[in-house]
């Protein structure tokens, strides 16, 4: 049973975290697979919170980088939902990274990652409808509507 239906602002989420030097690659930049992990994190959160189950991500539509994250910078990851399914969710992350000395902020990346609710025997589970609250939410549903689609015409079979 999926549940009472949820609105977008019921699992929307806000993460921070300053970059360290445990963060960066050898160039001196925090390493971008710091940066997805932060993102895949806070789409799982957003998920879970959702679907009231573990989640697993299922993909991740492009993750292009379009400036540098130093460390110093406090990373803000933006998530909520965009799309529910029938076990799984879209959800749209934004990264910015903020210089704390001047206040600047940069948009670094956004990416969509779709997220599956799964039970406890690791099978995947259906999840609330979702609450579209906002004219925003309504625009987000609409356009990830399109890219669900676009996704179950080029997904590989799985053969088990």
């Amino acid at each position: 049973m999926a549940g009472e239906p949820k609105p977008v602002s019921a699992s929307r989420l806000v993460l921070a975290q300053v970059m360290t030097p445990l963060d960066a690659n050898i160039t001196g930049n925090v390493h971008g697979g710091n940066i997805m992990k932060l993102a895949d994190e806070a789409a799982g959160v957003v998920a879970i919170r959702h679907s009231g189950s573990n989640c697993v991500t299922a993909t991740v539509d492009r993750f292009d980088f379009h400036a540098p994250v130093y460390v110093g910078n406090l990373v803000t990851v933006k998530a909520s939902l965009n799309h529910v399914g029938r076990t799984s969710m879209e959800i749209g992350v934004r990264v910015e990274a903020e210089d704390l000395r001047t206040g600047r902020r940069t948009h670094t990346n956004s990416c969509y990652i779709t997220m599956v609710a799964i039970d406890a025997d690791g099978k995947p589970t259906e999840v609330p409808r979702l609450i579209l609250e906002t004219d925003e939410d309504r625009r987000r549903h609409e356009k990830a509507t399109a890219r669900v689609q676009e996704r179950r015409k080029t997904k590989p079979s799985v053969r088990r």
